[in-house]
């Protein structure tokens, strides 16, 4: 540290992996040259994908983009289902056995009635933590009721609009003790993986591996292609069909990397 404040980088360590995104269109800008490489994070042990029940509703679309950029990134994946105190009807629990049957830890949460706290501090705990999600999901809110010290703004939600307002406005590092970081990151509206190939994105759907290999192609994009198995799976039920429409949503937006 100098006298003024300032730093200095002696050394750049290698990174272990990073996650990040496609820079988020501009309105009014064209449609080339504006979609560069955005890395929100390095050296993560924890995708943390915090969304709600309601205010703002359930967003299964980000979740399944967001485990894109975690599985492509070789990061650990932990879905946060939150605010169930206002899910009456249980709605949630269709998703919530859909995602641990493809293998992810899901955790539900609620500050009102203090379910999940130990199970999400707990899966937190002696890891790099990113938390990622909508704004208004409850991020700050969990985040306050695990570290007391933290005192994260907690923001409201648009009436107008039902969805959260921004506060947070840059990605945040903090260690919360015993080998523990978390990163608090602005919310999120949209998001499209980087670098992530047609070919290849099927490998980043847990569920849709078991049946990749059996396709005709080796290039197959679950798609279109004849004797594609991923689409014999989703018509016997084998793969969610919200899942399966959720992927063909994102590779639409995929361009090959030599796009860059």
């Amino acid at each position: 540290m100098n006298k003024d404040g300032s730093g200095v980088i002696n050394e750049i360590l290698p990174r272990k992996n990073h996650i990040s995104r496609k820079v988020p269109r501009i309105k009014g800008a064209g449609s080339r040259g504006e979609r560069l490489e955005q890395i929100v994070a390095s050296n993560i042990d924890n995708l943390v994908i915090i969304s709600s029940c309601k205010n703002p509703k359930f967003n299964n679309r980000l979740i399944d983009r967001l485990l894109v950029c975690a599985e492509s990134s070789h990061v650990n994946s932990v879905i946060v289902i939150n605010k169930t105190d206002l899910d009456i009807e249980n709605n949630r629990a269709g998703w919530i056995e859909l995602y641990r049957k493809i293998g992810y830890n899901v955790i539900e949460t609620s500050v009102v009635n203090n379910e999940g706290i130990d199970k999400l501090r707990d899966a937190l705990n002696t890891k790099v933590n990113l938390i990622w999600g909508q704004s208004g999901v409850g991020k700050s809110s969990l985040l306050n009721s695990i570290y007391r010290e933290l005192n994260f703004k907690v923001g409201e939600i648009s009436e107008n609009t039902s969805k959260g307002k921004h506060t947070t406005v840059t990605s945040i590092l903090k260690n919360v003790g015993k080998g523990t970081f978390i990163i608090d990151t602005p919310g999120i509206r949209e998001l499209d993986p980087y670098g992530v190939r047609q070919e290849d994105l099927g490998h980043y759907f847990k569920d849709f591996v078991p049946f990749i290999h059996d396709c005709k192609f080796n290039t197959c994009t679950h798609n279109h292609e004849p004797g594609c198995n991923v689409i014999n799976a989703v018509r016997e039920k084998l793969i969610s069909e919200e899942r399966y429409h959720g992927y063909l949503n994102l590779l639409e937006t995929i361009e090959d990397d030599m796009n860059f």
